[in-house]
């Protein structure tokens, strides 16, 4: 957790405010580039870079062809299954998160503030851009985090003994779900004692800005090396998380290696997107008003806050445990509507929630309701204290304000939070697995039942079908982020 936090904070942070505050060769193409690598789902990333980087990879019997090396006792090469080689492949794939809700909050930093720094210290910029976004980006640091505690796929073919393979390893192994329950507890307080924290470092943090200017700042014009070095520093992560996995699958799809059903893929293609765009609209729809009725119409009742608060926390599981929370209580509500079933009735009830769509959604909305409501939080806590006092004094219900301020207010971090959530979805495999109905297959579970035997080449263009189909909502977000 702390390496990939690490590196997703450097790649996430000073991409987003190189590409915000330069003008330079390729900005505006390269800021939306930047959000490419979350459409790679990290387990896929790890396989196409052991195959590129093992000792049968291609660079290693180019580099043996070449010295005429015969064997690893002839050279040192950086070992990819290791500690290391997964906080690369996960940072490449993560540091979106952070990324885009950082470029979010540079953008809507008001011009007039940058001037009044620059004016007292030239250098100052960067560190007042880097204070009115921190919650921004320690919502994205949060989710990252988060993701890097439940990720199973990546580390189980590192083989590396975290916390979510211990959980998958006593559940699945030992068949003792009390004990993985446990387990996950601990990764659950951990990440409550990270967020407690920061809401106790910024719980006094203010922002207002009342000047009738609201302008945001324009980007700096660089040319020469300065130009040079920003693209630079935009190519490396777009380069380690996209351009290499996919050049990989691509290959394997241009030499004929991808064996795939047709029929079977565009089925589990229309299958992921209906889950994804279902879940994605009620994460928004759901954050959006929690947070308005807790900041401005609950905001003096700290107990309708703390559930709030808890709501958003079942990122914090690993999708295994919470679908077995799913099920058991889909089970409940099926075994409830069973009993009040009448004994006389010709009809038979077999349970409508397990087994459905209807569960996966759900289990889907509990997962990434972080996502939602770390974008929402982020673009109200930037929205002055007095828009919605100004609605009621104009005769607004709180119900008729909500309606009229929020979709042009909170337009961005809606779709921040909704693209995230789009994305993650169609990568979501554990809970996707267990929760499925029968033969209702989605890209995810398509690609993982070849990858998981080491056959990328067969599952290659499934893995570029769920590439592209998370194109499209980027280049709509890149699109309305536009100046």
């Amino acid at each position: 957790m702390l390496g990939v936090a690490s590196v997703s904070l450097i790649f996430g942070v000073i991409t987003a405010w190189v590409t915000v505050r330069f003008n330079f060769f390729g900005a505006s193409t390269l800021s939306w580039l930047l959000l490419l690598p979350a459409t790679v789902p990290s387990y896929i990333i790890a396989y196409t870079y052991t195959d590129l980087l093992e000792f049968a990879g291609p660079i290693q019997i180019f580099l043996r062809e070449t010295f005429g090396w015969t064997s690893t006792r002839d050279y040192w090469f950086p070992e990819i299954r290791s500690m290391g080689g997964a906080t690369l492949v996960m940072s490449s794939v993560l540091y979106p998160y952070i990324y885009l809700m950082a470029r979010t909050a540079f953008r809507l930093t008001p011009a007039s503030y940058i001037e009044v720094a620059v004016l007292k210290k030239p250098s100052s910029s960067l560190l007042l851009d880097l204070s009115l976004a921190r919650p921004a980006i320690v919502a994205g640091l949060a989710l990252v985090l988060m993701e890097v505690l439940s990720d199973f796929g990546t580390v189980e073919f590192f083989a590396i003994e975290t916390i979510t393979l211990g959980i998958f390893n006593i559940w699945l192994g030992m068949n003792n779900l009390t004990a993985a329950a446990q387990i996950a507890g601990i990764a659950f307080i951990f990440i409550l004692t990270l967020l407690f924290m920061e809401l106790t470092a910024r719980k006094r943090q203010k922002f207002d800005n009342l000047s009738s200017r609201n302008s945001t700042f324009k980007a700096k014009k660089l040319t020469g090396s300065q130009s040079f070095l920003c693209l630079v520093i935009c190519l490396i992560p777009l380069v380690l998380g996209f351009i290499i996995p996919v050049a990989i699958l691509l290959s394997f799809v241009i030499q004929g290696f991808a064996i795939t059903n047709i029929e079977l893929l565009i089925s589990a293609s229309i299958n992921s997107i209906f889950i994804a765009s279902s879940s994605a609209f009620l994460v928004v729809f759901i954050a959006t008003v929690l947070v308005l009725f807790t900041t401005y119409h609950y905001k003096n009742h700290p107990i309708i806050k703390v559930f709030s608060t808890i709501s958003a926390m079942g990122y914090a599981f690993p999708g295994v445990i919470l679908a077995i929370g799913a099920v058991s209580f889909a089970g409940s509500i099926d075994g409830f509507l069973e009993a009040l079933q009448n004994d006389g009735s010709r009809f038979t009830f077999n349970g409508f929630l397990i087994g459905s769509t209807g569960l996966l959604i759900y289990a889907n909305v509990l997962r990434f309701q972080a996502i939602g409501h770390g974008a929402i939080v982020s673009g109200v806590n930037r929205l002055s204290p007095n828009i919605m006092n100004a609605s009621f004094v104009s005769g607004k219900t709180f119900s008729a304000s909500m309606a009229l301020l929020a979709p042009p207010l909170l337009k961005k971090s809606v779709l921040a939070g909704g693209i995230l959530v789009f994305v993650d979805v169609m990568k979501e495999l554990p809970m996707t697995l267990l929760l499925r109905p029968f033969n209702f297959e989605t890209l995810s579970t398509y690609v993982y039942q070849f990858a998981k035997d080491e056959m990328l080449e067969a599952s290659a263009l499934a893995a570029l079908t769920i590439i592209l189909v998370g194109l499209g909502p980027i280049i709509i977000m890149s699109t309305s982020q536009k100046s």
